[in-house]
């Protein structure tokens, strides 16, 4: 998975100015940014499972295809 730009500092620096101490401000920013990174899909990801399902369905179809003109030939 592709990584997402998250920008911890003006995280942090927002949770500062609301009140959170520095220290819990940089904990809840490196918490935010594995969340973002390890959770988060991007639109690349995205089109890759596409491209993925796509060459699988078209494998079953033409596995279906293979049956059917098999069947048809013996019956």
């Amino acid at each position: 998975m592709s990584a997402i730009a998250f920008d911890t500092l003006a995280y942090a620096k927002k949770l500062k100015a609301a009140g959170f101490t520095e220290q819990q401000a940089e904990v809840q920013a490196e918490a935010m940014a594995e969340l973002v990174n390890e959770q988060l899909a991007t639109k690349r990801d995205l089109k890759e499972l596409e491209m993925r399902l796509v060459l699988r369905l078209g494998g079953i179809m033409v596995a279906g295809i293979a049956v059917i003109a098999t069947l048809v030939k013996i019956l």
